[in-house]
């Protein structure tokens, strides 16, 4: 069976690949050729008498259309699908707030395909194997309406334990995660990441312990804009968990039933900031690092038609997962420039509370706060909290009609955000106000 499958493929690659000489159609014949491969693999599984090797699929996806406005400019990514915060004022030379302009718009790149499969049973089946593949069209950045990864692992199961390696969700987005509308799933108050890392997890009964290596990419740390000492501009980047060589280290505990899941969790982040520095005319090697522990703790009561469910977040330097946060400049070398730093704490809290089935109405709450630095800074740097953002408050109202396979939807937010100026322990005073009105109508096809 196996040589007829083998043969079989390399008369599909043989003629393809002289139609395509002919034509010179190379990208059509690629995928011709794949999906003719594809066609024989699933024929093969499906055939096989030997049912140690079948290979099951399972396709699911979402197609979904997301129609927003703003009544102010905000801080946020995919050009205002992906929701933050208001922005600070911005003053024009005649006293006109620049961010006091309302916005709004119609995206569907957050549809999305995936794949489910069960592999192959190994060791004389005492470990299930398992894998999946899932995509969207936000691209990355700016560049929108192209293929995105969103989750690719292969997964072990033994009958008390699992190893993950591949990516997918933050172990603090875990299981507990507000049920709302917008796609911010309630960042910056919800950890949101997806991660490439290595995940144990071990089950007893109702309890659950996980252990996690993390790495970052498309989700990544908040670091200084260049190597310019004092410098408060900040990036995005890999770099500064790659040049650490240290991964991200989440421990989580988790008790699960029918109705409840309740845990906790923490999380060990440590990063290099910069590798050489730019002072006074010169340039010099030097070694950083920020390592910062953050926690969590989650209750979700799900029964009938009710959901409850709550997180709270004590976040040191936690940006890599959606949230605000940075660190402190506490010190400067000046001989080299190099820098000493401090993490910035933010905690937050958020409340879902939701009832129905078919027809839904729902409410989410959730407030941030700038704890500071706890110690004398000489500036910050991060999200939110290098603008002086002290504290946010957030609370939406929502109705959902639900059908097999499809969801239609209405969500109004409130979120209000406090700005002021940064003390001396990177701590906010003097603050003020600044208050955004959002609606996001949505409708989702699910199969």
């Amino acid at each position: 069976m196996r040589c007829n499958w083998l043969f079989s493929c390399f008369k599909v690659i043989l003629h393809h690949y002289y139609t395509t000489i002919m034509t010179r159609n190379f990208i059509l014949h690629a995928v011709a050729i794949a999906a003719a491969m594809t066609l024989h693999t699933i024929a093969f599984a499906g055939n096989n008498d030997d049912k140690s090797n079948d290979i099951a699929f399972k396709f699911y996806g979402q197609v979904r259309a997301d129609l927003f406005y703003n009544s102010r400019s905000n801080s946020e990514t995919v050009d205002g699908l992906f929701y933050m915060y208001p922005r600070d004022h911005s003053y024009d030379s005649f006293g006109n707030d620049l961010n006091a302009k309302p916005d709004g718009s119609l995206y569907t790149m957050y549809s999305r395909l995936g794949v489910n499969v069960t592999g192959p049973a190994l060791a004389g089946g005492k470990i299930k194997t398992s894998g999946c593949i899932e995509i969207d069209f936000r691209g990355g950045g700016t560049n929108y309406y192209m293929i995105r990864l969103r989750q690719a692992y292969i997964n072990l199961a033994w009958s008390k334990s699992q190893l993950l390696v591949g990516q997918t969700w933050h172990p603090f987005y875990g299981d507990v995660a507000p049920e709302i509308l917008n796609l911010n799933m309630g960042a910056p108050y919800q950890p949101f990441s997806r991660a490439p890392q290595v995940r144990y997890r071990f089950t007893d009964n109702d309890f659950r312990l996980t252990a996690t290596l993390l790495w970052q990419s498309q989700y990544l740390s908040v670091g200084p804009a260049s190597n310019q000492t004092g410098e408060t501009g900040t990036a995005k980047s890999q770099s500064f968990i790659k040049n650490s060589c240290v991964p991200e280290i989440a421990v989580n505990l988790d008790y699960k039933s029918d109705k409840w899941i309740a845990g906790i969790g923490a999380d060990i982040t440590s990063i290099v900031p910069r590798t050489q520095a730019e002072y006074n005319g010169k340039v010099a090697k030097v070694t950083e690092r920020i390592t910062s522990l953050s926690a969590e703790a989650h209750l979700k009561y799900k029964s009938g038609k009710w959901l409850v469910a709550g997180k709270t977040v004590l976040g040191n330097n936690f940006t890599q997962a959606s949230g605000v946060g940075g660190y402190a400049i506490t010190g400067i070398d000046e001989n080299t420039g190099k820098q000493h730093y401090a993490p910035v704490k933010v905690s937050s809290t958020w409340l879902n509370i939701a009832y129905g089935n078919k027809l839904r109405p729902a409410l989410f709450f959730g407030y941030l706060k700038n704890l500071g630095a706890g110690k004398p800074v000489i500036d910050v740097l991060g999200t939110g909290i290098g603008d002086g953002l002290d504290q946010l408050v957030t609370a939406t109202a929502e109705l959902t009609y639900n059908l097999p396979h499809w969801k239609f939807g209405m969500e109004y937010m409130l979120c209000n955000a406090w700005y002021g100026t940064v003390g001396n322990e990177g701590r906010v005073s003097d603050t003020h106000g600044v208050m955004n009105h959002r609606v996001v109508m949505t409708a989702i096809f699910q199969f």
